[in-house]
């Protein structure tokens, strides 16, 4: 089992960057919130207008709806995002690191409880289209895709910190994680599916958990949150 090294005291002090990126995004993620249960209306405006214009781009380009459907539905499912962190969970695991493995797998399914939480809540409805060119259930706030993928690619890319991966490969897992974030964003707003303020909605509230996330296990295991150090073993 993965134990705090001798000097973990002096590891303990929160990360200043991670602190300002939570506290943010959830201001940010309240407010949205607030906004969204009482339908402000010029925000509900520039939804419906983003909404109409991506769904009349849409129902005229069918192979680039297959191409986001694909995208959507098979590299960006949520599924997808969760078997990348369950197969995380289990490698930490099998390399003595359990507690980070146990940490990272909860915050994935703590995440899905309030994203599912939310909607319930809420429960806003998805755009609803005469010649719709894909479908999905349940509450459209906040976007459970969008949510999941920044969970997932923020604690992988805190996971390749900790273990102090080369600056290539942890520019290249940056850029990858930008490119899913953003693109998940974009296949759900563009396949009608969505709100514009689901997207942003699911882009906070997912930055604002593993922020927290992270800053919780450097507080509870005395480990950095951004280091050079090796992913620890088992003593």
């Amino acid at each position: 089992m993965d134990r705090p090294p001798p000097s973990a005291a002096g590891h303990r002090r929160a990360d200043p960057r991670l602190v300002r990126t939570g506290t943010v995004c959830t201001v940010l993620s309240v407010a949205l919130v607030v906004l969204v249960a009482v339908r402000w209306s010029p925000l509900m405006s520039v939804d419906r207008t983003i909404a109409d214009t991506l769904h009349r781009s849409a129902v005229t380009e069918p192979a680039l709806v297959h191409v986001n459907r694909v995208l959507t539905d098979w590299v960006w499912d949520p599924w997808t995002m969760r078997a990348l962190i369950a197969v995380t969970a289990i490698a930490l695991w099998w390399r003595g690191a359990r507690w980070l493995a146990f940490w990272v797998a909860a915050t994935s399914a703590l995440s899905t409880l309030v994203q599912n939480g939310l909607k319930a809540a809420l429960g806003r409805d998805r755009p609803q289209w005469p010649d719709p060119v894909d479908s999905a259930q349940y509450a459209a706030f906040p976007s459970g895709h969008v949510m999941t993928t920044v969970v997932t690619c923020a604690l992988l890319l805190w996971l390749l910190r900790l273990k102090g991966a080369a600056p290539l490969w942890w520019r290249t897992a940056l850029v990858a994680a930008v490119v899913s974030v953003v693109g998940v964003g974009f296949t759900r707003i563009y396949l009608g599916v969505h709100w514009m303020t689901d997207v942003v909605g699911g882009t906070l509230l997912g930055a604002a958990m593993a922020s927290f996330s992270i800053l919780g296990y450097t507080a509870f295991r005395g480990r950095p949150a951004f280091g050079r150090a090796s992913l620890p073993r088992s003593s």
